[in-house]
């Protein structure tokens, strides 16, 4: 049921071709003498540590379940995105806080060799973050948020490099870094936000509890339906499990047509994987849809 398609070796190449990067403009930012090529190459370096760190998780989520972790490994994908989230966010207030040094005390630099280095990080940035755009899971969206978000501080590097060269008007560079934090700085916390709504269990954004219920309860046979609960075990992975109440005088085999039945309609509205419990009106629970319970008192 559960399979995953994220680009492991996709992953491993981002992370090469990273520290290709970092290389570059390191060299780059000692033959120029540009601070802000520098500061680049360490947004790069904690970039390295976040992709190695998805390119781990996704190695993890390949392992299959087993009696220890019965779901297998896919919240490891969860936890990289988190931390590479919250590391973005710390590297945004890093920007902020030189830009604001830059703005009182700009800096002179030799544009030739930041033109040809961000140039270099600008290209292969793009190349990788392209290259796995639009894939659903939150690991790899937020390693391809790092890339994309080097990507622009390459061409904000590079446009500040030409104007600087025109105009020596250098305040240029810390106006750049501003606008490059707060881009970042924005998909960082939507990226946190989704974690932790994974990571608490929290109804999928994509999935509509109401209508879940009601497609559970027009099914021929079905009387009630509670302590329903719907979840994702990984980004685009959902899960349930509720109990319904049936006829006491259903066989067990016709109460398999009714669970063949709502697995069906799950499936289609995103739910793959479905645990239900079935009982007769004599079984004690609550009205309410929602657990309103402990499991003692379902037990008593």
């Amino acid at each position: 049921m559960f399979h995953t398609h994220a680009p492991a070796g996709r992953m491993r190449t981002a992370f090469f071709l990273t520290l290709l990067i970092f290389v570059v403009e390191i060299a780059g930012g000692l033959l120029s003498h540009s601070l802000a090529l520098l500061s680049d190459a360490g947004h790069v370096l904690t970039d390295i540590a976040a992709l190695g760190l998805a390119w781990y998780a996704l190695r993890q989520a390949e392992k299959p379940s087993d009696q220890g972790m019965t779901f297998g490994y896919y919240r490891s994908g969860i936890l990289a995105a988190l931390a590479n989230a919250v590391t973005l966010i710390l590297v945004t207030l890093f920007i902020l806080w030189e830009a604001y040094h830059r703005f009182l005390h700009p800096e002179h630099v030799a544009p030739g060799w930041m033109l040809v280095s961000a140039g270099v990080g600008l290209a292969v940035n793009l190349y990788m973050g392209l290259g796995m755009r639009g894939h659903h899971d939150l690991n790899v969206k937020s390693a391809v948020l790092h890339m994309l978000g080097d990507a622009a501080a390459s061409a904000g590097v590079i446009v500040g490099g030409v104007i600087m060269l025109l105009t020596h008007w250098y305040v240029v560079d810390p106006i750049l870094s501003v606008l490059i934090a707060v881009l970042i700085a924005f998909g960082a916390t939507r990226i946190v936000r989704q974690t932790i709504g994974i990571l608490m269990e929290g109804t999928p954004k994509d999935i509509d509890f109401r209508a879940v219920v009601a497609a559970v309860k027009s099914i021929d046979g079905v009387v009630d339906v509670h302590d329903v609960h719907i979840w994702s075990i990984t980004s685009g992975v959902n899960a349930l499990s509720c109990h319904i109440v049936v006829s006491g005088e259903m066989t067990v085999r016709e109460s398999q047509c009714v669970l063949r039945e709502m697995e069906n309609r799950l499936v289609r509205m995103g739910i793959g994987h479905v645990t239900i419990q079935t009982e007769d009106d004599a079984h004690p629970h609550g009205d309410s849809e929602l657990c309103a319970g402990t499991e003692r008192a379902h037990a008593d």
